[in-house]
């Protein structure tokens, strides 16, 4: 059972026609421009299910069901693959899992990375329904906090963890969120901590702003921990009528996008695994190797059917990333 099954229950050959595919995918995900108002012929229509996604190296989510669009960001006329802030992937219904391991990871490289940074060495463990995060307050000579906090989503579509325990030095610490909420306050008025903010004994998390690129938007309808992961409810996921439900897949439908010198127009293009027994483990960094190792299908339509190998299955590559 895949995390996402269980947050819902609670809660090719080198080819032009092969590179042509690529950029594709690059359209899935990238830089939200909440400012930018768009007609529908401007966005491309996208759906996916059972994808293991690689942000970085330390950084992944799983996408176990997604509906959504693909809309310019300010100043493109259409998606470019080959620039991830040329786009934004804006998620109507989803149900995505970030696991414990890949959130620190977002703390300590994205969000908590200033210099100046008043906490550091964030590190998350899911048990039962609570999750815990140790770290350091760096302004403070660096003493070693523990916070206990349950989660939940605001009203306004961020992620709450509200702190219920909170120890500094081993010892018991009332307010101990005021104490550095006050130094994150000032860093978020200076943009130097993006997607955080701080009220009370709770920290709030925006998820549009703390992922690195590329970015989402889309507000979260609700938040549950299972097993190892967080996971976060947009929309209604239980909606969504897939158009392969026996595939791991990635579509794309109308509009325009661009991928190195191609245009694709009236776009339809879909991204398979090769094999579907297993998720499909895709990472945008090599998504080239990930293309050249599979195989492609035209459609009579001329709508194109890439067949991609899992990430995890180029050797010279995951471990190199590993």
């Amino acid at each position: 059972m895949t995390p996402f099954a269980y947050v819902a229950a609670r809660l090719i050959k080198p080819s032009a026609l092969l590179v042509s595919i690529v950029a594709v995918y690059l359209v899935s995900l990238v830089n939200a421009d909440d400012h930018v108002s768009r007609t529908p012929s401007d966005v491309v229509q996208v759906q996916m299910h059972n994808i293991q996604y690689h942000f970085t190296n330390d950084i992944g989510v799983h996408i176990d069901v997604l509906r959504g669009e693909l809309v310019p960001t300010k100043g493109n006329p259409m998606p470019v693959f080959d620039d991830k802030n040329s786009f934004t992937l804006r998620i109507s219904d989803a149900l995505i899992a970030i696991d414990a391991s890949s959130m620190a990871a977002v703390l300590n490289t994205h969000v908590f990375s200033a210099p100046n940074s008043p906490v550091k060495d964030v590190s998350l463990q899911v048990e039962k329904d609570e999750l815990k995060v140790k770290g350091k307050l760096h302004s403070k000579g660096d003493i070693s906090f523990e916070l206990d906090g349950t989660v939940s989503a605001t009203p306004d579509g961020r992620i709450r963890i509200h702190g219920t325990a909170i120890k500094a030095l081993h010892l018991p610490v009332k307010g101990l969120m005021d104490f550095f909420g006050v130094q994150i306050a000032t860093l978020i008025k200076n943009h130097r901590v993006p997607g955080v903010a701080v009220e009370k004994n709770d920290l709030i998390l925006d998820s549009q702003q703390i992922l690195p690129p590329p970015h989402i938007q889309g507000k979260v309808a609700a938040v549950n921990l299972a097993g190892d992961s967080i996971g976060l409810v947009f929309g209604t996921p239980n909606k969504i009528s897939l158009s392969q439900p026996h595939e791991n897949y990635m579509q794309y439908k109308g509009n325009r996008i661009q991928f190195g010198k191609l245009i694709m127009n009236d776009t339809d293009l879909t991204l398979l695994d090769m094999d579907s027994k297993d998720t499909f483990d895709f990472y945008l960094d090599h998504y080239k190797e990930q293309l050249v190792a599979g195989y492609t299908k035209t459609t009579p339509a001329f709508g194109l059917r890439v067949y991609m190998r899992d990430f995890h299955k180029l050797p010279h590559l995951s471990a190199t990333a590993r």
